[in-house]
């Protein structure tokens, strides 16, 4: 159960169908509220894991017609997210791979520089803020938003949750990264030479039948997925276990009841 030598920034969800179905739901309004005020058109805009591209697209018709691109490490979300392109009809917004360590744009070259549930997942946080910060523009907009496994809440109890959070945090962390990011990000900003940090909190709220039962259901297909089954086997999890949480939430899910509590942190700073 040991973590594996030195940092490996390996994704622990991965880009398989049913995370980047869940991505795919995710828009400006429900998980960059915060930024939407600080935008205007003209503003040129880089999203860094921009993932199936809903968010960018969502910000890109805010700022039109200021440039706007979404970078990903590998190429497998931007296929999804040059299809969600072609069928809003947007041809100008551009997706590419690129390293957030090493961003292959020019100091000073964006307004805002936005990350959403990124943080979390790479194992030196200060060091992509810093990169962010480079490409951003004196005056610009450093923007980040993440989630809070610890923080996370739901009703009624479920072991199959349970057991499946103290499995996620536990191989989150085994990569490399930090699940519980939501709180860190003062702390990550100021490390990072930020200036004006300002940080607030929203939450998810799954709460009626269809949410709960569309939340439930998206996390035990990521559970039984290859890529969280693959991980959780590495851990010393047996396949039973992954079955019992996949089951546990959709036995959730299904509660008359349920209600889920996804809390996040957000950070606005300038470089």
């Amino acid at each position: 159960m040991d973590a594996p030598d030195g940092p490996t920034d390996r994704y622990t969800h991965g880009h398989e169908p049913s995370a980047l179905a869940a991505h795919s739901t995710r828009t400006a309004a429900s998980s960059a509220a915060y930024l939407l005020p600080k935008l205007v058109p003209g503003m040129g805009v880089l999203d860094v894991g921009c993932g199936p591209g809903t968010i960018t697209l969502d910000l890109a018709r805010v700022v039109a017609p200021g440039e706007v691109i979404g970078v990903e490490n590998v190429e497998a979300p931007l296929d999804a997210a040059r299809a969600n392109a072609a069928e809003r009809g947007d041809t100008t917004t551009r997706f590419q791979v690129a390293d957030a360590y090493r961003l292959p744009f020019d100091d000073d070259r964006f307004d805002v520089v936005h990350a959403h549930q990124v943080l979390q997942h790479v194992t030196d946080p200060v060091a992509v803020l810093a990169e962010m910060a480079r490409v951003c523009r004196p005056d610009g907009w450093v923007a980040a938003r993440d989630a809070d496994y610890a923080a996370f809440a739901w009703y009624p109890e479920s072991p199959g949750i349970e057991r499946w959070l103290d499995t996620y945090r536990h191989l989150a962390r085994r990569n490399g990264a930090e699940p519980d990011a939501g709180r860190r990000l003062r702390a990550w900003a100021q490390a990072a030479g930020l200036s004006e940090v300002t940080v607030t909190t929203s939450n998810w709220t799954y709460a009626t039948p269809e949410s709960t039962a569309w939340w439930a259901n998206s996390q035990a297909d990521r559970v039984i997925g290859e890529v969280f089954t693959a991980q959780a086997a590495e851990a010393g999890v047996s396949a039973d276990e992954v079955a019992a949480m996949a089951a546990g939430w959709r036995s959730w899910g299904a509660d008359p009841d349920a209600w889920f509590l996804v809390p996040h942190g957000e950070l606005l700073a300038h470089p």
